[in-house]
């Protein structure tokens, strides 16, 4: 691995969570060859999974959707409680339109089928690490069609940056998108946001962005 600076380019923290050995090692093993990525806790519980973020705060927790314990879905807000800014990326082998919006509902970065190659769980932890969802694309559409119609609030609050912001994020633009074509650092895009999401009464960007095209705010 090449050296850098690890202020340009820090490690991102992962914990896993995953009840079944096999898999969990196989995905461990898998991450431990990517150079930018970390594994600093492994749990096989919700009660695992809560003990181990609020210890090791990470960045990403992927997470398994079936726990002993409970639904790694309804684990979201209180991994949220445990480490706050803590990004939630769910494992699942029924990535149904019903799943993925409920996993935006509760806060959760994104949603990965388990079947999915292992190369495809490593861009997803940088997607959901630098601020972005990680959804696939064919499912985009559906949970944005669910969420549609569920009343937020009606943006008056959201300033000019802020509302430039969300037309780039209904228009699919990343967090180094919006970066990049507003001319701001991608730690003040996060934050417009974080803004926006606040302001709308939103869980997350898909939510916020089907909130905004409800209410009349992007087209």
């Amino acid at each position: 691995m090449s050296e850098r600076s690890a202020a340009e380019n820090p490690l991102i923290k992962v914990v896993l969570v995953e009840d079944h050995d096999m898999v969990a090692e196989a995905i461990a093993l898998a991450l431990a060859d990517v150079g930018d990525i970390e594994i600093v806790a492994r749990a096989s519980s919700v009660a695992d999974a809560l003990d181990a973020v609020g210890r090791m705060r990470p960045d990403v927790v992927v997470l398994d959707r079936r726990l002993p314990d409970g639904d790694g879905i309804d684990a979201i807000p209180e991994l949220h409680a445990a480490a706050p800014g803590v990004r939630v990326l769910i494992l699942t082998g029924d990535a149904t339109p019903a799943v993925a919006t409920r996993v935006v509902e509760a806060g959760g970065a994104g949603l990965l089928m388990k079947a999915a190659r292992l190369a495809d769980l490593a861009v997803a932890v940088r997607q959901v690490s630098a601020g972005d969802m990680a959804f696939s694309p064919d499912l985009l559409g559906q949970v944005l069609s669910r969420l549609a119609g569920r009343s937020g609030a009606v943006g008056a609050e959201l300033t000019g940056r802020e509302r430039e912001t969300l037309r780039l994020l209904a228009d699919g633009a990343t967090i180094a998108d919006i970066s990049a074509r507003m001319t701001v650092a991608r730690n003040t895009a996060r934050n417009h946001v974080q803004r926006i999401l606040t302001k709308l009464g939103a869980h997350s960007q898909l939510e916020a962005v089907a909130i905004a095209r409800r209410e009349g705010l992007v087209d």
